[in-house]
């Protein structure tokens, strides 16, 4: 069997994870990040980040002073929020993983594509623009739900968005939580693991083994 053939049929959209499934980003948004606590004294690591990778800024503010014993005022989470985002622009090295700006752009031809990113609107509009404009039929930031992943929230917000029910899209996911969002939607769930051990995302209804298997499954369902 393929994996085209485990697919639900009649898909529609194909809802899309931002940091670590189309942009090579998440290495700079955890140096952001360690740099960022650093600067009110709480040491973090890169590994940290990306076990929370996915949870929108004031989740994972929230979660590293968990982490530590602690409960940030909410001054303090924007303060920090803030800070990171400007440390992010700073550092600026982020890129388009090869091959997925064509592989979306001929995605668009047949379905309907969003994004759902835990990332500040910010940095998604930025990123955006520089890398897939034009795109995408919804977008949804970190900066524009309450509760972000692993809750459904920004998954059901995309359908909203695209007026269309669970059984009619699926999901590219790379983060643990990510793959928990989705599935907490009601949502097929494929993930590459981009920068976590594949057995991580065992949650997922399928996992391919990097971009490169990636795209030969996506371009599989044109």
């Amino acid at each position: 069997m393929s994996l085209r053939d485990l697919l639900p049929q009649n898909i529609e959209s194909i809802i899309f994870d931002f940091d670590g499934v189309l942009v090579d980003s998440m290495p700079y948004h955890a140096e952001a990040w360690i740099r960022a606590f650093a600067e009110v004294d709480v040491n973090i690591t890169a590994d940290q980040i990306y076990g929370i990778e996915g949870s929108n800024h004031i989740g994972i503010v929230n979660r590293i002073f968990e982490i530590n014993g602690k409960k940030p005022s909410e001054t303090l989470i924007n303060s920090i929020a803030d800070r990171k985002r400007e440390l992010f622009f700073e550092l600026g090295r982020s890129k388009a993983f090869d091959g997925m700006q064509e592989c979306l752009k001929s995605l668009h031809s047949k379905y309907n594509l969003a994004l759902v990113s835990g990332s500040n609107r910010q940095i998604v509009d930025e990123l955006v623009s520089k890398f897939y404009q034009g795109i995408f039929d919804a977008i949804v930031s970190g900066s524009d739900i309450l509760s972000g992943k692993p809750a459904p929230d920004p998954y059901l917000k995309a359908m909203e968005m695209l007026d269309i029910s669970p059984d009619k899209c699926v999901v590219v996911e790379n983060a643990p939580l990510g793959v928990e969002a989705a599935k907490n939607a009601g949502l097929f769930c494929i993930a590459v693991p981009t920068y976590v051990d594949s057995n991580k995302l065992k949650n997922a209804d399928i996992i391919v083994a990097d971009h490169r298997e990636l795209l030969q499954y996506l371009y599989s369902l044109l």
